[in-house]
């Protein structure tokens, strides 16, 4: 009897370790995803563009190739490599967390430049020159090309998850976190894509096959849409400029640069001071509002370098890379 209690403990006491790793897991999980806030909302607001233009059939299983590459981007490919960062060159993720920032600055600050119609006639995430072909070569054309775009928010993603994991935590746990992130985000981003794409021909529906109060919330879902589309597109801009503006700001100060970081933070507490009554509120704004200038100036810097640079440094180097990685999975999974 004596040990089969002593098992039972024993059984128990794993049982609450197991819960507190699943707790861990979780809580870390959500904590990198609301860092990564920013390039979540860009990633929602640009992939609707890849659907457009086809039969309403065949938007779900585009957005679900999308999501399935979007998956092995995240899995197959920047996982390891992130794992691999963690455990030999720890030093790296600070200044690529930076260069993450940056890319947010730079698609935020070329966003708001387009709107303005400075530069560019493209955004480059949204950039895609509507391919030659039709039906399933068309489909397929666009879908490798949302699939190259998602590649480097997702090495955002990744990297600025893999930023907020402590550095004690055992390589398994950093796999296991980092894999919650990936397939968590990627359904909600995907799922909420699906949403979008689909929302107007619910709404069509509902107005032309209902009658009273369903008639009248389809009309209302049709004219909401565009303008919804708007705002989101408005808010992924402003989230991608302020987050990659923060991570710049809070690399600077772990480097020793701390002149940005400590002018902000006086900035936020003189507002503070300012309004007692929402002092927490003030602070986080004012910080916010300066992340953003910041992001945003140092973005506009960078469109032209990007532009002459660094983007045709990635079409004859990184992604040929990643198509070839591709096709070899590819052809495995055919054999």
């Amino acid at each position: 009897m004596s040990g089969l209690i002593a098992l039972l403990d024993d059984v128990a006491s794993i049982s609450k370790v197991a819960a507190a790793s699943i707790d861990d897991v979780a809580g870390q999980a959500a904590k990198a995803g609301a860092k990564a806030a920013g390039a979540l909302i860009d990633d929602a607001a640009v992939t609707p563009k890849y659907v457009h233009g086809f039969d309403a059939s065949r938007e779900i299983p585009i957005v679900w190739k999308i999501a399935r590459g979007s998956i092995f981007n995240k899995l197959v490919i920047l996982l390891p490599v992130a794992l691999l960062l963690s455990a030999f060159a720890p030093w790296l993720i600070p200044p690529l967390l930076m260069l993450g920032g940056a890319y947010l600055c730079y698609e935020g600050a070329e966003k708001v430049a387009h709107a303005f119609g400075w530069g560019s006639d493209a955004h480059s995430s949204e950039k895609h020159t509507d391919p030659v072909g039709e039906g399933a070569a068309l489909e397929e054309q666009r879908v490798a090309g949302a699939i190259k775009t998602d590649f480097i928010l997702s090495a955002e993603i990744m990297t600025i998850a893999l930023s907020t994991i402590p550095l004690e935590d055992t390589l398994v746990m950093k796999a296991v976190i980092l894999a919650v992130v990936a397939i968590g985000i990627t359904v909600v981003v995907y799922g909420s894509v699906a949403l979008i794409v689909k929302a107007d021909d619910v709404g069509v529906h509902l107005a032309t096959e209902r009658s009273g109060a369903l008639a009248a919330l389809g009309r209302g879902i049709v004219k909401v849409m565009p303008g919804f589309m708007k705002t989101l597109t408005i808010v992924g801009t402003a989230a991608m400029i302020w987050v990659g503006g923060q991570i710049i700001v809070h690399g600077l100060h772990e480097l020793g640069q701390h002149q940005p970081y400590e002018w902000v933070h006086h900035q936020a507490e003189a507002a503070a001071h300012a309004l007692p009554q929402v002092a927490g509120l003030a602070a986080w704004a004012t910080t916010a509002f300066f992340d953003g200038i910041l992001g945003l100036i140092l973005g506009l810097i960078l469109i032209p370098i990007v532009a002459r640079i660094v983007n045709p440094l990635l079409g004859a180097t990184i992604l040929p890379l990643i198509d070839s990685v591709k096709g070899l999975f590819g052809k495995r999974e055919k054999a």
